[in-house]
């Protein structure tokens, strides 16, 4: 009987303290979450939307100057890989029908421009967690008032991605030619079907003979290729050592499959987002062994004091690192709500005018918003040591390991920078 009167006391105090917090018919922060829910980009976009909402809820929820309110989650799926029909459709329904506050998400840059029009048109703020194109910012610089409502959280616009695969293949380069003793490196580009991916391969052209490396050519799957052995073997003809892979989409496996299948003896360094995800051993059997790739987050390594409690806690709740769509979370709790609780309103001018001027701690660094050469806001992520720079990480015997940075020094006077838990990098024995 006390045993039942303790369980009921508690039941009832739980009951009591959600009431008081959020009382029946108090209003809600309505936040859409957008992005291709079928695939494993937008699934980061829930889950780390989910863990966003849970831990300000959990705290009480967002205090709007007198007001407390509930953050409600809205999922949309873009279905942006298949149409970009669909893509616009969903984000317009989120905010005609479902009358959302905020939206984050967004995945491919075809996509996320003819959202980001939509989004434009109602003044709803729209914080891009996927796409990578400059000119999404770069339209915040030129029209400030219709799109000033758009934040890019996550990744680096391809500008800085293509830096920093430079600096991973700078890394693997020395590693190669030293322990190889090659007198020059030999880079093959292959870079899927997309437009985000353009000026990429423009400055890789460019910079990679300045590095001291020869580019011996450039292939250009489908996205969404499911063989790929008549590009390998051009590959392997071309006497390439380095892979160069400009890869966001599905062809990222089967590409390390069939090379790790066919000891294809060039290693792989750039961007290949499916090996940015736990699933990729199993996916490739195994073959993408040694697979190297930008990413966001790995077990075990930290950029600052931010970034075990998410990666962890994400892990325990999902079962998988969090992938980098999953900045979400980011979007919510280090970017929208102290800004909200700052300016006490949900008016968009007074949220943006706050949101572009701070600088804050987020899982994977700190975030400030860039301007450009003549001084007008980009909503841009600034890049580079002391903000955010991503990690190199690599698949080791089974498990993905971070391995840059390592000793970076990004120019000349930069301190050097090793984050917390990186290890050596390794050269696939067939190489040796």
């Amino acid at each position: 009987m006390k045993r039942a009167t303790w369980i009921g006391s508690i039941v009832l105090s739980a009951f009591l303290v959600i009431t008081l917090a959020f009382p029946v018919g108090a209003r809600t922060i309505k936040i859409g979450v957008i992005g291709p829910m079928n695939f494993v980009q937008g699934k980061g976009h829930w889950n780390g939307a989910i863990m966003g909402a849970e831990e300000i809820n959990a705290k009480g929820g967002v205090q709007v100057g007198k007001e407390k309110m509930k953050i409600e989650l809205v999922k949309a799926d873009s279905n942006e890989f298949l149409s970009l029909t669909d893509a616009t459709n969903a984000i317009e329904r989120l905010i005609t029908s479902d009358k959302v506050d905020f939206i984050v998400g967004g995945f491919r840059t075809e996509a996320v421009l003819a959202m980001q029009d939509i989004a434009m048109d109602y003044k709803k703020i729209f914080m891009s967690a996927g796409a990578a194109h400059p000119e999404l910012c770069t339209r915040v610089a030129k029209d400030y008032n219709r799109y000033k409502y758009f934040f890019r959280v996550t990744p680096f616009n391809s500008s800085y991605l293509v830096r920093t695969s430079f600096a991973h293949m700078g890394y693997v380069g020395a590693i190669l030619k030293k322990e190889l003793q090659l007198p020059k490196v030999k880079v093959a580009i292959v870079a899927e079907k997309a437009v985000w991916v353009d000026p990429m391969i423009a400055a890789a052209q460019s910079v990679i003979p300045k590095m001291g490396m020869d580019v011996v050519g450039i292939w250009r799957p489908s996205a969404v290729a499911t063989d790929v052995t008549a590009e390998l073997a051009a590959i392997q003809k071309s006497g390439a050592n380095l892979i160069f892979t400009i890869f966001s989409s599905s062809v990222g496996i089967p590409f390390a499959r069939q090379a790790g299948e066919l000891k294809i003896p060039a290693v792989q360094v750039g961007i290949n987002v499916e090996a940015q995800k736990d699933g990729f051993w199993e996916a490739t059997k195994g073959m993408g062994n040694y697979v190297f790739t930008t990413n966001t987050y790995v077990r075990g390594v930290e950029y600052n004091n931010l970034t075990a409690p998410f990666v962890e806690a994400y892990y325990k709740r999902f079962g998988e690192v969090p992938t980098y769509t999953a900045d979400t979370h980011t979007a919510i709790v280090q970017g929208l709500v102290p800004s909200i609780e700052a300016v006490g309103s949900l008016d968009a001018d007074k949220i943006v005018a706050h949101l572009e001027n701070r600088e804050y701690l987020v899982p994977s660094g700190k975030v400030k918003y860039e301007k450009d050469a003549q001084g007008r806001p980009t909503h841009d992520l600034t890049w580079g040591p002391g903000y955010l720079t991503s990690l190199g990480v690599q698949w080791q015997d089974g498990k993905l390991v971070g391995v840059w940075p390592n000793k970076w020094v990004a120019a000349p006077g930069a301190p050097e920078i090793t984050y917390k838990g990186i290890v050596p990098y390794k050269i696939p024995p067939w190489m040796k």
